[in-house]
């Protein structure tokens, strides 16, 4: 009993330890984040996770009888139920952002609370688990002792397996949203691609565009020097007429000079 004492003592002191570093990253990346709602709902989920860690806590130090353990397994539902549905309101905030960056944060910050769900359901059936062995171990005392009785240990054997057959459950449907998450995360990839591979394209396009108007600005600026070059022709063809014009005038007028 010390042995185990001891390793549930250690356990608790692991999981304190990683709840502080999960509520300084959540509280961290949370404070970089403009939009009030998207705060609010992040401190509704690490309220709701850290009361889920105080049952799952107190499920594991629990030694009976069946009805608290019993109570304590549906409060615990009900808490993964409002979790659950907390996160999926971030994610629809998520989605309702406009600038991508902060809508690839939410994501990356929802996805962090759906792994601490899992972690937090694993959790809880390894906390019944260790009740039903402290409530086993409690009824082979009494029965040692002559206090025991046999119906009620059957009803409380039965009960864990009821109880550990919801939780099973319970991670069943965890895991089909996780699955329909990664579909979802898939299609999204798959729309960024097009969207690039149309940005990449509407560039290329733009590059082609800007070769047209440097080869027409040349071509611009060739015809200008062109036209200077005629008219400075023309000009010198012109005085050379009027020229030749006064010369032939001079000899029929004054053939003398």
């Amino acid at each position: 009993m010390h042995c185990i004492f001891c390793s549930v003592q250690k356990g608790v002191l692991k999981m304190r330890l990683s709840l502080d570093l999960l509520t300084y990253r959540i509280i961290t990346n949370m404070a970089s984040s403009s939009d009030v709602h998207v705060r609010i709902c992040g401190q509704e989920i690490i309220k709701y996770d850290l009361e889920i860690k105080a049952l799952i806590q107190d499920i594991r130090e629990c030694c009976g009888p069946q009805a608290v353990l019993m109570d304590l397994n549906s409060t615990v539902k009900e808490k993964f139920s409002q979790l659950r549905q907390r996160i999926q309101d971030m994610e629809q905030m998520a989605k309702e952002q406009d600038r991508e960056t902060d809508k690839q944060a939410i994501l990356s910050e929802t996805e962090g609370h759906r792994k601490q769900l899992l972690s937090n359901q694993m959790a809880w059936r390894k906390a019944n688990l260790a009740c039903k062995l402290a409530i086993d171990n409690l009824e082979k005392d009494e029965l040692l002792q002559g206090g025991d009785s046999v119906r009620q240990r059957k009803a409380t054997k039965e009960s864990l397996v009821q109880t550990s057959s919801d939780i099973t459950e319970s991670l069943m449907s965890v895991s089909r949203m996780m699955a329909q998450q990664v579909q979802q995360s898939e299609e999204t990839i798959g729309t960024l691609a097009s969207s690039s591979r149309t940005v990449q394209e509407t560039n290329e396009e733009f590059k082609a565009m800007t070769g047209t108007i440097h080869l027409g600005r040349k071509l611009i600026l060739k015809y200008n020097r062109r036209e200077l070059t005629d008219k400075l022709l023309i000009f010198l063809a012109l005085a050379l007429f009027l020229a030749t014009v006064l010369y032939i005038l001079k000899k029929r007028l004054f053939p003398f000079i």
